[in-house]
């Protein structure tokens, strides 16, 4: 009797669970609480819009908030325009108040909280470049309006008996707002928190709802007041709020999916509205300001601005190559402008310039996987210029960008960047000495990977003769290879193995963020050439398995005071990192696909589950969402610029992908459920299927997967010479 009734309850819950619609499934306040790094940020927005809302506090589980952002320009760098109701006699504590959480709700296009003083309620509905404020004042007290400046330089003004003007300077740009009441403001009290200047804006005392809409702009604050025009024509929040449902579920209803548990919808639909983060438009209704030559230029055509590359080619630009490829034209084209107006390819394209974060030149990697997938309505001989130039004539530095140091000729010419030996003191002025040091061992695997998607393009670029230069940087991996080690090791500028060297506890001054233990897979290009230094199949599969078990060599507090970004731990394996999302996915390419299927299942149950810790690292504006969204779905794109998919294991039993084009593609899992997690067999549109990849062609197509799944591993399946995904130097895209 009791298994009957769990079997009902179980069969009831995924009966709501595929009821539902994806949009009220998403939850933005998983991994609202960071586990070693950042939390993820509740985000009211709408896809790729420029403005972005989410209340200040520590994380999820602070129960008071500082301000409300009027915008936050670039993903968890920024903020502009504090923004608080407060209620009471104006006093010193009157600046610094905050609002007490009592009740909280929080969804993509909606936010509400209730203080818990009874005070008042706050919500907020969103749209592109405009937001729209409503609160309750429940109290006897005076009742004001704060305003605040956040990053020192600017000013807040009451410009009429309804109106409110901001301007504030941040990372040398500056930002504007206009705001308007639907009550009077009676009077107005001025203050300052250090450098920030605030305002109280008096709407009266006692019981009152109060809107407050506003426009945000880059330009002016009188573009911020015809943005707000523009998209908040009345004072109807419903109006609004409907709006605002009607495009995230237009964007989240791309995928269906039926099948697992109510817990898994959540996890998935959540991960894939974090995937609608970013890049972010800021034309303002026919022209931008933009940071990368300081000017306002007129135009009709988006400009996407807000990408942290490095985190984000593997998984998020690929799934929207899927999704909507004609904005991903619109994002190149974009960093092909801010090439055209610097000089140099941006690395991480911020609202307020280049932000030359972390190692590689990953705009290549970026518009080669576009360029063959075949999204190539872009100048792909600009585009290839700028990539060329960032390989040969920039610095290769981690964050760093412009013209090359001794360092780079050091690497153009030995084709390696040099470490230093233990206690060397550095010896070029442009490398951060205090935290990010050289990180010799990444910047060579990652340029080498970079320089092969440059290579892959030098003809379609009309550059056919680079070809060849570029395929031999793109060896330069193997250069940092220690080959009776089996493991990616340091070299000094002699040519010597640095000792002595763990390769579980070297820091940034050999590789980024990750250790050696991941980095030895990031020559995703290559990975026949790869194999073939680790001994071959056999011995690279056994090498797969150690990473998973091999022990940390001291307590885990410990190694993270060296490798604070080494999050979500198996082994030595980092789940909470992006440049080790490919590797569960390796077992594919050696002839172990069932191994591949085995580690998902375990690492997206163990780590991206649907409570406040359910991210195990840096989300990074959808470049860790983007990875579950794919391994749910059943496969990845290990490695960008080859246009294949290599297929995991689907959580769920019917997932359908409505492609831009009218066509579907579907992948059904027969029988499958959490033990029943291994492919028995598969079949592509009625055919069999024994490889363990699928084309972006095939995918665009439409078409159906159907795979069998089963209790135990078929070990036959995907395991011949000829099912491996290809990756090596000298294939063709």
């Amino acid at each position: 009797m009791k298994k009957m009734l769990f079997a009902l309850l179980l069969v009831s819950s995924q009966i709501i669970a595929q009821q539902s619609s994806p949009l009220s499934l998403v939850d933005p306040t998983i991994g609202g609480v960071g586990v070693l790094l950042e939390p993820i940020r509740p985000t009211v927005h709408l896809p790729n819009a420029m403005l972005r809302m989410y209340p200040m506090k520590r994380d999820q589980i602070d129960d008071q908030i500082a301000y409300f952002p009027l915008n936050v320009p670039s993903h968890r760098l920024n903020w502009v325009f504090g923004f608080l109701p407060v209620s009471g006699p104006v006093t010193a504590g009157s600046w610094k108040q905050k609002l007490t959480i009592e009740n909280e709700q929080t969804t993509p296009y909606y936010y509400k909280v209730s203080s818990e003083d009874a005070a008042h309620d706050v919500e907020f509905t969103v749209a592109e470049r405009s937001g729209y404020f409503r609160i309750n004042f429940k109290n006897k007290e005076d009742q004001y309006l704060r305003f605040g400046t956040l990053n020192g330089n600017g000013s807040i003004e009451v410009t009429g008996k309804r109106m409110i003007t901001g301007t504030e300077n941040f990372f040398g740009m500056k930002a504007y707002f206009y705001a308007e009441t639907d009550v009077d403001i009676l009077s107005v009290e001025k203050g300052e928190q250090g450098n920030n200047k605030l305002i109280l804006a008096k709407i009266g005392t006692g019981t009152k709802k109060v809107g407050m809409r506003y426009g945000v702009s880059y330009i002016s604050i009188e573009q911020a007041k015809h943005n707000l025009q523009q998209e908040i024509k009345n004072w109807d929040f419903a109006v609004l709020k409907n709006a605002a449902v009607k495009v995230w579920e237009k964007a989240l209803s791309k995928i269906q999916v039926k099948g697992g548990s109510p817990a898994q919808q959540r996890v998935f639909y959540t991960s894939l509205y974090r995937s609608y983060e970013r890049m972010v438009n800021i034309n303002e209704y026919g022209k931008y300001y933009s940071a990368y030559d300081h000017a306002v230029h007129t135009s009709d055509a988006p400009f996407y601005v807000d990408n942290w590359l490095w985190d984000t080619y593997i998984a998020l630009e690929p799934l929207h190559m899927i999704l909507d490829p004609a904005k991903e034209a619109e994002k190149i084209r974009s960093y092909i402008t801010m090439y055209e107006q610097t000089g140099w390819m941006p690395s991480f394209s911020t609202v307020f310039g280049d932000w030359p974060a972390m190692t590689g030149n990953n705009a290549a990697i970026w518009m080669a996987d576009a360029w063959y997938k075949g999204i190539r309505d872009f100048d792909i001989k600009k585009a290839y210029a700028g990539m060329r130039k960032g390989s040969l004539e920039s610095t290769l530095l981690p964050w760093n960008n412009g013209p090359a140091t001794s360092l780079d000729s050091f690497y153009n010419k030995h084709g390696y960047m040099p470490g230093l030996r233990p206690g060397e003191k550095e010896t070029e002025p442009r490398v951060d000495t205090g935290w990010e040091k050289r990180q010799a061992v990444s910047v060579t695997i990652d340029n080498s990977y970079s320089d092969w998607c440059i290579a892959i393009l030098a003809a379609a670029a009309g550059r056919p003769e680079d070809r060849d230069l570029f395929l031999k940087r793109a060896k330069y991996y193997e250069n940092v290879f220690r080959k009776e080690k089996g493991i990616v090791w340091p070299k000094d500028k002699e040519g010597n193995w640095i000792e002595p060297y763990d390769p579980s506890l070297s820091g940034r001054e050999y590789f980024t963020e990750i250790n050696a233990y991941n980095f030895n897979w990031s020559a995703k290009h290559d990975f026949k050439g790869l194999f073939d230094l680790m001994g071959g199949k056999q011995a690279t599969e056994a090498k797969l398995d150690q990473l998973y078990r091999e022990d940390l060599g001291l307590p885990r507090y410990k190694f993270w005071r060296i490798q604070p970004d080494a999050t979500g731990l198996v082994g030595q394996f980092v789940m909470g990192n992006e440049p080790s999302l490919h590797i569960p996915y390796l077992y594919n390419y050696v002839g172990a696909p069932w191994k591949t299927q085995k580690r998902i299942r375990m690492l997206l149950d163990t780590w991206f589950t649907d409570n406040l810790f359910g991210m195990p690292g840096d989300e990074d504006g959808g470049g860790m969402s983007a990875f579950v969204v794919f391994s749910m779905m059943g496969f990845f794109p290990v490695t960008p610029g080859i246009p294949l998919y290599t297929i995991g294991s689907p959580v769920f039993n019917h997932i359908s992908m409505a492609l831009p084009n009218g066509k579907q593609f579907k992948i059904t899992a027969i029988n499958n459920s959490p033990t029943h997690k291994y492919i028995q067999s598969a079949v592509l549109n009625g055919k069999p299927l024994t490889k363990t990849w699928f084309t972006h062609k095939e995918l665009m197509n439409g078409g159906e997967l159907k795979l069998t799944m089963g209790p135990t591993p078929n070990r036959l399946w995907g395991a011949g010479p000829d099912d491996a995904p290809p990756s090596a130097l000298d294939y063709r895209p």
